[in-house]
């Protein structure tokens, strides 16, 4: 055993060797971070690395924010973060300047951006405002009144010589006026704005920041992936140069320089594969290894054994081209955004069998994201559950992007009803909502019974249809839980909000994670506040701080959401406490004082059917045993929280029944 170890000690070292042996040019890092931008990639690369990418980075180590070119030799920006997969923010230093000294210049033409045959951008109009700049009629043109009935109801900016801008202000409809509409003296600009009004002036209206989307070709993907580099020529032309290959030369002259080295390197591979042999039985005596393990030990050239794009299964589930995924989102279109997360972007796309489709976009095309991809497929096609969204297949792991296709449901994220775009509609009942609760419950109670950790359970991943049935998604980050292991051990994982406080200290997961992140839900759906708010008190930043605040002083009002009728519908207060109380015990910082989802799902059923009569349910517990004076555990982001006097009990793994003692039937001691 001595030997073995002293064979895996040494057997990086040998590595090294062996693939130092002729060894000619630098290597490009697989990622890096420059500022406040971490984990890029190519095309991004480092100023001082120019052949490892095309847009070089430099200002990495200033306070400020980096600065990046687009392509060598080309204008510089400010790079101010990554919004949306494939997409940069960007501050035009050039531009602020212009806005600065409010010269009219900036009406002169739209904003553009160069291009090659490497990498094309495109910006993204999010922020962009319509403005229709007018040249001046001559004084013997009497068409000045034309001109302002057209633009009737519209604002004008006189103060530029030659020409006049006019425009309306976000939010007011300006369709009539679109660039074929126009009069022959007038043109249409986009320009970036930062502000709904213009009140400080129509150049403090402007700004010098936009969003610009990025997109390889398809002989510089290939090329990339190939070990090449993307170049262009003279006249504009692609070329993938490779430096690694050698000019051709005499083939002897090829055998003697490089026979020693590759006799050096099939030498040294064949002792690599007896260390990796013995290292390999070594490690598996030592480890138990357990085949559940599959994310770390599985090539994925093994899942993958069939893989022609278009026409294999992957785990049951049909392989989609590239192009066809392109084709049904519009080339990935902006406008089709349904939502992003940590790991990709997802688009709204439509089959040509006339199928509605969101397809998920990871972000890059490496390992991380290539174990992500295997995960969520291998996941979620082993289950089946109503409420579980449904995949309908993915892109080949060869594709030049990661792409997973999901069923397309309409009615948006839970989050979007509760504090999003579609809160002004109050179409969350209470009823509703409690349906949400149970139907979520009943998923997430379904993948613990199957060995599957959510990992990462908010409002946003929470899907509804037109009739608010529940759809869970997003198995990115899920994790299979091994039936010999009472956790599992992971990378920093999750949403700010959500996580579970143990998970910070030892980085384990367990079923009892979801139940935390579960019970922020519970808070979400019964306060319709969201999970994370900077304007909250800053202990009651996280919502999870501010329901256990409110809670333990039993000030339910100032909880849950007055619109849910409480005050006038006594069945609905007391559900909502209940559901209060009962999202309390999911956010225990202990574990074991949390219920498993069993329990949560059998709860909510309870409190959705019984009445819940608050004084005969304390009158049992009493008469039944002695109360239990016992304190709230520490919650270790809010140290100041008032200690209950008295709290329920934890329902028993064998009667999810047992009834606690509420607010309402406190016993004061002295």
């Amino acid at each position: 055993m001595d030997f073995a170890s002293l064979i895996c000690f040494l057997l990086p070292l040998l590595l090294i060797l062996v693939q130092a042996k002729g060894k000619t040019d630098s290597t490009c890092p697989k990622s890096f971070s420059c500022g406040n931008l971490t984990d890029l990639s190519f095309p991004f690369s480092l100023s001082t690395q120019p052949e490892c990418g095309i847009m070089p980075m430099s200002n990495c180590d200033a306070k400020t924010f980096p600065r990046i070119q687009l392509l060598p030799g080309g204008d510089w920006y400010y790079a101010l973060g990554m919004k949306y997969s494939y997409t940069v923010v960007l501050w035009d230093p050039k531009l602020e300047t212009t806005l600065n000294q409010h010269n009219c210049q900036v009406f002169n033409q739209n904003i553009s951006l160069p291009g090659s045959p490497s990498v094309s951008f495109k910006i993204i109009l999010e922020h962009f405002h319509h403005f229709f700049k007018c040249n001046s009629p001559s004084s013997s043109t009497p068409n000045n009144t034309q001109k302002n009935d057209h633009f009737a109801g519209y604002k004008r900016y006189n103060r530029c010589k030659g020409f006049s801008i006019y425009y309306k202000l976000p939010g007011y409809d300006d369709k009539d006026n679109q660039a074929g509409n126009l009069p022959s003296h007038c043109s249409f600009i986009s320009l970036p704005i930062s502000s709904m009004t213009d009140d400080g002036g129509l150049f403090n209206m402007l700004s010098a920041g936009f969003l610009v989307e990025w997109k390889l070709s398809e002989e510089c993907y290939k090329c990339h992936y190939s070990e090449g580099q993307c170049k262009t020529d003279k006249t504009n032309k692609f070329h993938c140069k490779h430096p690694k290959i050698p000019p051709a030369q005499d083939a002897k002259t090829t055998r003697r320089k490089f026979g020693p080295t590759l006799g050096a390197v099939f030498g040294g591979l064949g002792l690599v594969m007896i260390c990796l042999v013995v290292c390999f039985i070594w490690c598996y005596k030592k480890r138990k290894f357990s085949p559940s393990r599959f994310l770390s030990t599985k090539k994925f050239s093994d899942i993958f054994k069939h893989d022609v794009e278009g026409g294999s299964i992957y785990f049951g589930v049909p392989v989609f081209s590239y192009s066809e995924l392109e084709e049904a989102t519009n080339d990935f279109n902006f406008s089709r955004v349904l939502g992003d997360g940590g790991f990709g972007t997802v688009y709204y796309g439509k089959l040509k069998d006339g199928r509605e489709v969101a397809v998920k976009r990871l972000y890059e095309h490496n390992c991380k994201r290539m174990q992500q991809f295997v995960n969520e497929i291998e996941i979620i096609t082993m289950l089946r559950h109503n409420n579980l969204v449904t995949l309908y297949g993915c892109t080949s792991w060869r594709s030049r992007e990661l792409l997973l296709v999901y069923e397309y449901i309409p009615n948006g994220t839970l989050a979007d009803h509760l504090h999003g775009d579609k809160a002004k509609d109050r179409s969350l009942a209470w009823p509703i909502r409690m349906n949400i609760a149970i139907e979520t419950a009943g998923a997430l109670a379904y993948l613990h019974a199957s060995d599957v950790i959510h990992c990462d359970v908010k409002s946003n991943n929470i899907l509804l249809d037109h009739g608010f049935s529940v759809k869970v998604a997003d198995f990115g980050i899920s994790r299979l839980f091994p039936n010999d292991v009472s956790h599992i051990s992971t990378a920093p994982r999750g949403t700010p909000g959500y996580i579970d406080p143990k998970y910070h200290e030892c980085y384990q997961l367990t079923s009892k994670s979801d139940v935390y992140s579960f019970g922020v839900v519970l808070v979400e759906l019964i306060s319709s506040m969201p999970a994370v708010d900077m304007n909250r008190h800053i202990q009651e930043i996280n919502l999870a701080n501010f329901a256990i605040n409110k809670i333990v002083k039993c000030a339910f009002h100032e909880l849950i959401d007055p619109s849910l009728g409480f005050d006038s519908d006594t069945k609905i207060w007391e559900m909502t406490t209940s559901v209060a109380e009962l999202a309390f015990l999911c956010l225990q910082t202990d574990r074991d004082m949390r219920p498993t989802m069993v329990e949560v799902l059998d709860t909510l059923k309870e409190i959705q059917t019984s009445e819940f009569d608050n004084e005969k349910r304390a009158e049992s517990n009493l008469n039944g045993n002695e109360a239990k004076i016992v304190a709230a555990p520490p919650f270790p982001e809010s140290e100041d929280i008032l200690l209950l006097k008295q709290v329920k009990s934890l329902p028993s793994p064998n009667s999810v029944t047992d009834k606690w003692i509420t607010c309402s039937s406190i016993i004061t001691t002295k």
